[in-house]
């Protein structure tokens, strides 16, 4: 039942006799074998013993068989049978269904909904297309596109094994902002036939969202659509992650006491995130951008992707890596090389997000012991943050596009609802992801 080696999350119920300190034991026993503790709920308490529903985050499935035999071998404490497996839990059916907007009681009701009523909504959609956007769910209603080429950490897993992500989107643009996200997933690793499929597809939805496509392709899947299309197309891989980098780094900034005007940016690695996250800061007012890549090709991203008129310091040698880890005030690394950078490589004062899984390129402790003011890893990048409020605000405004400029807005947005000590707020705050769509519809033009 899955890849023994991804982490677990399981739910014990564990049994302690009434004395103090058990159930610490049972849990200290969890984190000796690598495992974070998560919820714990009461399900019983009696004069004799207690019982706890404990959820334990483990490194692997091997790891949950030997947590549960060393909480047996405490005395007092028993892992009685029954644990759940929450991920499959979760996954059990799907997570996500289609639930109508209309109520259907009558032969009146039947008459409004389709036939004979439904008739004149569709001769005025045949007169007008735009009226669609209000008389069906296309206005409110977005595709999530993959073909499975590059699914998480897993790579080519294919597009039925892609599904339970584009799920999770899914779950998420509904329960944030009330978007309705369809998962279509295309068995096909033909690019041209991704665009075709999608070209037709498009009538039927207000927007593209793109998931876990592979790179280079996707460029190409991404720009075809965008000329092809009069609505919305988004990577999320790429510009999601941008725009949560981007808010994270205006944090750090507002923390450091700065203005994005006094600070240098650097980027290291500039595959899809990184030229990404290195074109969208082009827009944001640092004093200056340089980035390093040892690919001509991601050079040649960046300058595609950055705004235009923006002077880029970039280049593919070791002298011009070196140069710019010392230059940067703000050090992006997106290169997937686990600790590439040492701490006597770190500048005091330097903002830095090592941002590869599960091994950055730097740890944080390591950051900040050569003398980083700010340091962050891979898990403050929640792209959740980002793309059901920008999306939200591209349909409430019928944008044809979604633009750097609302790209920019969305980080902004991010930015300011974050915690005075925070670099980012709570991706589940829904009040969060209202206030980037309103930022966004306005920076696409609605008044």
């Amino acid at each position: 039942m899955g890849d023994l080696s991804i982490e677990r999350d399981e739910v014990f119920r564990i049994k302690t006799i009434r004395t103090p300190g058990l159930l610490a034991k049972a849990l200290a026993a969890a984190g000796e074998h690598g495992a974070n503790i998560g919820e714990i709920n009461t399900i019983h308490i009696g004069s004799h013993y207690n019982i706890r529903e404990v959820a334990i985050i483990a490194p692997d499935a091997e790891a949950v068989e030997r947590i549960a035999a060393a909480m047996d071998e405490i005395d007092g404490v028993n892992v009685l049978p029954g644990r759940i497996d929450k991920v499959w839990e979760q996954h059990q059916g799907g997570k996500i269904r289609i639930v109508p907007n209309a109520v259907v009681l009558t032969l009146q009701d039947i008459r409004e909904v389709y036939t004979p009523g439904v008739a004149r909504v569709v001769a005025a959609i045949a007169e007008d297309e735009s009226v669609a956007d209000t008389l069906t769910w296309r206005g409110n209603t977005i595709a999530i596109v993959t073909n499975g080429t590059r699914v998480l950490g897993l790579g080519d897993v294919g597009p039925a094994a892609a599904l339970p992500v584009m799920e999770g989107k899914s779950l998420f643009y509904a329960q944030m902002v009330g978007i309705n996200a369809v998962p279509i997933v295309l068995d096909t690793r033909d690019t041209d036939e991704v665009i075709e499929t999608v070209v037709r597809i498009a009538k039927g939805f207000g927007g593209i969202h793109l998931e876990d496509i592979s790179t280079p392709e996707v460029y190409e899947i991404e720009r075809a659509l965008e000329e092809q299309l009069s609505i919305p197309v988004f990577h999320d891989d790429q510009h999601g992650t941008a725009v949560v980098v981007a808010a994270a780094v205006i944090s750090a900034a507002r923390l450091t006491g700065k203005s994005l005007s006094d600070l240098n940016f650097g980027q290291i690695g500039l595959g899809a995130a990184g030229s990404a996250i290195a074109g969208l800061a082009s827009g944001l007012g640092f004093k200056s951008i340089a980035a390093y890549d040892p690919s001509e090709s991601g050079v040649a991203r960046l300058r595609e992707v950055a705004t235009p008129g923006v002077d880029l310091d970039v280049g593919t040698h070791k002298g011009h890596f070196d140069a710019v880890v010392a230059s940067s005030d703000v050090l992006i690394l997106t290169t997937g090389q686990a600790r590439l950078l040492r701490s006597d490589q770190v500048r005091s004062g330097q903002i830095i997000m090592a941002l590869t899984n599960p091994i950055a390129e730097i740890t944080t402790k390591d950051a900040m012991a050569g003398g980083a003011a700010i340091a962050a890893d891979g898990s403050i990048v929640n792209n959740v943050l980002s793309y059901p409020g920008l999306f939200k605000g591209a349909l409430d405004a019928r944008a044809p596009a979604v633009t750097a400029k609302m790209k920019r807005a969305a980080a902004f947005a991010i930015a300011a609802a974050a915690g005075v000590d925070e670099l980012l707020p709570d991706p589940l705050d829904q009040s969060v992801h209202q206030a980037v769509a309103k930022a966004v519809a306005e920076a696409a033009g609605l008044s």
